[in-house]
């Protein structure tokens, strides 16, 4: 080994080094003192120089390995040697750890994706875990990224990495809330229950209870996770585990420690040690998700295994614990026999049969506790089997209350005792029921009277039977006759009781009797305690003197002590599941410890307080019940209060939609309103037809008390109407080709005199008036023909609407209110076509005045041009004859001009006589102008 070091030490040659420390690996198992020794801090260094060959690395890691794992020495080591064994890893990892260095070299080391340096690094580590956990949890916790790191073998394809991964995360998160805490952020809950998946759920190996094992440190006493869990909707992934299916024969021994865990994982999340609010919203989120439902489906199923079963009772006790909706699925649940029977008395059957397994019947009691758990409408249906009068005389059905009877009374001190806690659980904190319970009656044998259930308990007692019965039957009685003075009169009234309760307290027993004697002397100070004086020979004050005389009051108080300084009283406070290594240890009920706790300083200020104190105290306490009386009454006023409150605002809902339906109704109804109006119309018109259609036939049929023949006469009067129309339209036309004849001729005389044009001028502007006028008499006509086409469409419509109808005049006509409505509208209809006929007569009369004088305008206009037209004529003709003249006369001038130059005179420029010419010419002109 020393050789082998050097080598390590000194070669140069990576093949040699990697050769020494492969030789060094064969020897780790055998010689592992002398190589942890000797060659780990040359190890170390290997790891931190030869990084980039893998093998070298490899070999390295798994010497370490070897060397610091105790896995591989207990197989082959005795048990003497164990501890020893132990004691070697441990050192070996303790130097290995004391450098930080190396584990967050290691830490890097894992994050190699090589396989021969990954797993070995893994395992490496685990053993480290298990060796030194908080120190070496520590180390990584404070590395970077370092828990993040180790995450990510969850994600690797290989399985036997990722299934080593898993069993370094379980040392890891081993009592460390922080690491916990940083692996379920990265993912850890989704990553784990796909591999549960994955590989098959309960069906699956050894890989499902690595991974159901984490999930149980992940999530145990850690609130945060648990909040985690549920807020991610995790809880809802679990109900495929239980779906164990109908074929339950042959369960592999994996498949019941998968199960198993599953169901302990279940517990942890509603364990009635986590935060009350955080265990109510895990039990709804698995009532909503059908966990509870499929957990209550194999609590029924055969075929299941004992174990299995027993832990399934168990967690569903602590899913309906305390949570009402829960609670009432359970007692609806049925199991599946002929006839079905309610899951409880199912149960119940096997809590007082003796031959059932211990640790089941402890099961089932734990079950029937959690169910009355703050439940006292389940309390309520527990003792009602008890009543007279809900008993079933026929006896084929066996109730709830028979059996916890059945099992009180029993030879089996076991079920006398589960049977006693059952029936005080019944009772807790309700003194109402424990009231009604003072009403049962047994029968004890065939010819006696009956016995009250309170009764036939003391009567048990004082016969002397086992310690488990008689502290059954004296828990039973102290929860019973606790807080309620009625039971407590019950009790003291039977002279008996008292006697025997002194006489048990008195004597000197053995060890086994002291706990008989403590709950003695804690019934006795209840009965003093919560006595109303109503019986004289048991007032208080006489019990106590009965106390001081019989027992001596320090001798009373010291065995009331017997109770809570017994080993088995302080094992049964620690939690709510009665868990008992044997069947003799089972004397305390955790909830009868609480009651014990309280009552115990309680009774014991009693047994010293004066008369006069004990005066002062139901003064005060007849004070306070009172004062509760009166917060009772306003707490039910207002509860009544709220009750009101929530039926009104009940009823305004109710109204309000009522409301809005009747609004959809009227809006409804109004559309149909407008259809009903517009087919009334359409009737309108079809009962106008249909009259004609009688008529022609000779039926005397009237509508709206007008006659058809005003009908036909309005027609008629539509159709002169439209002949007068036409000829209107006819003489405008002629009106306008004549006044463009008048403005042709008179743009004809544009090139006519002064004179002329002027009168011509206002010829034109009359004519321009004439022709606004014509423009308006047009529009106005126009708007005439455009009624009168309206009244005709109207008309074709009513002829069309006629015809259409015509088969359902018959109904139209049905009934005599539909025709008095139909006439009125019809009425009223044709006045106002009369007013309109009026008003067109009225225009026809205005159109035909303005018409007659256009025409008289017209024909003085036409006066006018025929004279103008004559002047023009006589004018045109005078201006020929003057230009004959000028022509003779230009001719004479030239002939006389030529002769004065034939005779040698002098004769002005033709040019200037041109102008001269031209002068007079324009002078001329004038003076016709101005003529």
């Amino acid at each position: 080994i020393q050789k082998l070091c050097d080598r390590v030490a000194s070669s140069t040659l990576l093949d040699d080094r990697r050769d020494a420390v492969r030789a060094l690996k064969s020897l780790s198992k055998k010689y592992r003192l002398e190589v942890g020794i000797q060659a780990m801090e040359h190890l170390i260094h290997v790891l931190q120089t030869d990084r980039s060959d893998s093998e070298i690395i490899g070999y390295a890691l798994d010497t370490l390995y070897n060397v610091i794992s105790n896995d591989l020495e207990e197989e082959e080591q005795e048990e003497n040697s164990a501890k020893q064994v132990d004691d070697l890893g441990s050192q070996f990892t303790e130097i290995f750890i004391k450098q930080q260095e190396n584990v967050t070299l290691l830490l890097t080391l894992v994050e190699e994706f090589d396989f021969h340096v990954r797993w070995p690094g893994v395992k490496l580590l685990t053993s480290l875990l298990k060796q030194q956990g908080p120190q070496v949890q520590q180390i990584i916790l404070v590395s970077p990224m370092g828990v993040s790191r180790l995450m990510d073998l969850l994600a690797d394809s290989r399985e036997v990495i990722r299934n080593d991964g898993v069993l370094l995360l379980q040392q890891l998160t081993k009592s460390n809330a922080a690491i916990q805490k940083i692996v379920a952020f990265e993912n850890a809950f989704e990553r784990l229950l796909d591999i549960i998946t994955e590989e098959g759920n309960s069906d699956g190996g050894i890989v499902v209870e690595d991974c159901l094992l984490l999930l149980q440190n992940l999530l145990k006493n850690n609130n945060s996770n648990q909040n985690f869990f549920k807020e991610g909707s995790y809880i809802q992934r679990m109900k495929p585990w239980f779906e164990v299916g109908d074929d339950n024969c042959g369960w592999s021994a994996q498949k019941v420690t998968n199960l198993h865990l599953m169901l302990q994982l279940v517990r942890v999340l509603v364990s009635p040690t986590n935060p009350p609010g955080a265990t109510s919203s895990c039990q709804k989120a698995m009532f909503h998700c059908g966990l509870l439902q499929q957990l209550c489906t194999i609590l029924m199923a055969t075929g299941v295994p004992a174990d299995i079963l027993t832990e399934t009772i168990n967690t569903v006790s602590e899913v309906i614990r305390g949570c009402q909706t829960n609670q009432d699925y359970f007692a609806s649940v049925n199991a599946p026999s002929n006839p079905p029977r309610p899951a409880i008395v199912v149960l119940l059957m096997s809590m007082v049969n003796e031959r059932q397994p211990f640790v089941l019947r402890c099961a089932v009691l734990y079950c029937f506790q959690c169910f009355l758990y703050k439940n006292q409408k389940g309390q309520g249906e527990i003792v009602s089997t008890l009543l007279p009068s809900t008993i079933d005389a026929t006896g084929n059905s066996v109730s709830a209350g028979q059996l916890l009877c059945g099992g009180l009374f029993s030879t089996d001190s076991l079920s006398n005792w589960c049977a006693a806690v059952a029936l005080a659980h019944a009772l807790q904190e309700n003194a109402t029921l424990k009231e009604q319970l003072l009403r049962v009656q047994l029968a004890t044998s065939i010819g006696n009277p009956p016995v009250s259930l309170l009764q036939q308990c003391t009567n048990i007692l004082s016969q002397g039977s086992k310690v488990q019965t008689r502290v059954g039957l004296l828990m039973l009685l102290c929860t019973w006759l606790s807080n309620c003075s009625i039971a407590v009169t019950h009790f003291l009234h039977n002279p008996a009781n008292v006697p025997f309760l002194t006489g048990q307290i008195a004597e000197n027993l053995g060890e086994e009797e002291q706990l008989v004697q403590g709950l003695c002397a804690l019934l006795l100070g209840i009965s003093i305690y919560y006595n109303d004086n109503s019986l004289e020979n048991y007032r208080k004050e006489k019990l106590k003197q009965l106390i001081e005389k019989r027992i001596g009051r320090e001798n009373f108080i010291e065995k009331l002590g017997f109770i809570s300084k017994h080993e088995l009283y302080s094992r049964a406070a620690q939690k709510p599941q009665p868990s008992f290594s044997s069947p003799d240890h089972m004397m305390f009920d955790h909830e009868f410890t609480k009651l014990v706790k309280e009552l115990e300083g309680v009774i014991s200020k009693a047994i010293y307080k004066s008369s006069e104190e004990d005066k002062k105290e139901e003064e005060v306490k007849k004070t306070l019940e009172q004062h509760d009386n009166i917060v009772t009454h306003y707490k039910k006023v207002i509860r009544e209060q709220d009750q009101e409150l929530e039926e009104l605002k009940q009823r305004i809902n109710t109204l309000t939609s009522q409301n809005e339906q009747l609004q959809a109704t009227v809006t409804q109804q109004v559309s149909q309103i407008q259809q009903h109006k517009d087919q009334y119309n359409l009737l309108k018109v079809q009962l106008g037809k249909d009259t004609q259609h009688h008529n022609s036939h000779g039926d005397t049929l009237q509508m709206n008390g007008i006659q058809t023949e005003e009908v036909s006469k309005l027609k008629e009067e539509l159709e002169e109407w439209k002949n007068k129309h036409e000829l209107l339209q006819g003489q405008l036309k002629e009106k306008d080709s004549v006044i463009e004849k008048l403005n042709s001729s008179q743009l004809e005389m544009g090139a006519a005199e002064h004179s002329l044009q002027t009168s011509r001028f206002g010829g034109l502007e009359h004519s321009n008036e004439l022709q606004k006028e014509l423009e308006m008499l047009r529009s106005q006509i126009q708007l005439q023909s455009a009624e009168i086409s309206k009244l005709q469409m109207e008309n074709q419509k009513l002829q069309v609407m006629n015809t259409a109808a015509d088969p359902m005049l018959g109904d139209s006509g049905a009934t005599a209110a539909t025709r008095s409505e139909l006439e009125a509208r019809l009425e009223q209809e044709i006045k106002e076509l009369k007013s309109q006929v009026k008003a067109l007569s009225e225009e026809k009369e205005s159109l035909k005045q303005q018409l007659d004088s256009s025409t008289s305008t017209v024909a003085i206009l036409q006066d006018k041009n025929s004279r103008l037209e004559r002047e023009v004529a006589e004018s045109k003709k005078e201006q020929d004859d003057l230009l004959v003249l000028l022509a003779d006369q230009d001719q004479k001038i030239a002939a006389q001009k030529m002769k004065l130059k034939d005779f040698g005179v002098a004769v002005e420029d033709e040019d200037d006589t041109e102008s001269g010419d031209q002068g007079d010419e324009d002078e001329d002109g004038d003076e016709e102008e101005q003529d």
